[in-house]
């Protein structure tokens, strides 16, 4: 990397993975989420997508059709969301966001590295990084070859089949000297809104099963709300629009706590 990009990257104060052992449990939702509520608490703060195979980001943050733009060094510039997140994601860079993306590895680790070195990301106090399932290619090539990524967020369900897959996540994280910073339990409980009553429809205690098992304090559950859903279906992260509810409380929480452990 030139002097020039070094200088520009190094304005990025923060970087954070956000890391699933498997997929759909709701991890770039999660990530989104994150995302704002670090920059609802006044911090400047971007949004990465390195899930080349399956980008979903500028769909849930309401960008779908913008594309990137490239600036008067050549850097590409971030698109900025209507709520003030600058956003990254290979969907915004291909003619047709449903087209597929067949790269190998040395593509793909090429790409992540540009999306670091060639996008003129500003000053940001936190770059939040979506990556895809797994311990392959993505996560690796941030964990190995990107300087200053400081902490790990890892999603989970509450299911046996989960926490197995997560474990060894977490386990590749401390292998190549990276941080966890905290677990978030997605689709934890769900609340029945006639009779009250809270319903383990995954099951129970995975995440905190992880907690004990590895020393990770900063843990939160989050339930599963048809709201969280159909917002980010709809590009409007929930966070942005349910200032007040359990939820976002709980988000504020963890992202307190994970401030603490970086």
């Amino acid at each position: 990397m030139d002097e020039k990009k070094k200088n520009q990257f190094n304005r990025i104060k923060n970087k954070i993975l956000v890391l699933s052992g498997k997929g759909g449990v709701g991890k770039s939702t999660i990530s989104v989420n994150l995302a704002y509520t670090l920059k609802n608490s006044g911090y400047k703060v971007g949004l990465l997508d390195i899930d080349l195979h399956g980008p979903s980001i500028s769909k849930m943050v309401g960008v779908e059709n913008r594309r990137v733009e490239v600036d008067e060094n050549n850097l590409m510039k971030p698109v900025l969301t209507e709520g003030g997140v600058k956003t990254i994601s290979l969907s915004m860079l291909v003619e047709r966001s449903d087209s597929p993306i067949i790269w190998r590895g040395p593509l793909k680790i090429k790409a992540i590295q540009q999306f670091f070195e060639d996008v003129n990301w500003g000053e940001l106090d936190f770059l939040i990084i979506d990556s895809p399932p797994g311990t392959g290619d993505e996560p690796l090539t941030v964990l190995q070859q990107i300087e200053g990524v400081n902490g790990v967020v890892i999603v989970t369900t509450p299911q046996d089949v989960s926490t197995s897959d997560v474990a060894r996540s977490i386990n590749f994280v401390k292998m190549v000297g990276g941080q966890v910073v905290g677990i978030v339990e997605n689709m934890s409980y769900f609340i029945c809104p006639v009779c009250k009553t809270q319903h383990n429809i995954f099951g129970e205690g995975g995440g905190e099963k992880l907690s004990k098992r590895y020393g990770i304090e900063n843990l939160v559950r989050i339930p599963i709300e048809k709201d969280f859903v159909e917002l980010s279906d709809s590009g409007k992260p929930y966070v942005e629009l349910k200032k007040d509810s359990p939820i976002t409380n709980t988000f504020k929480d963890f992202v307190d706590r994970m401030i603490k452990e970086l």
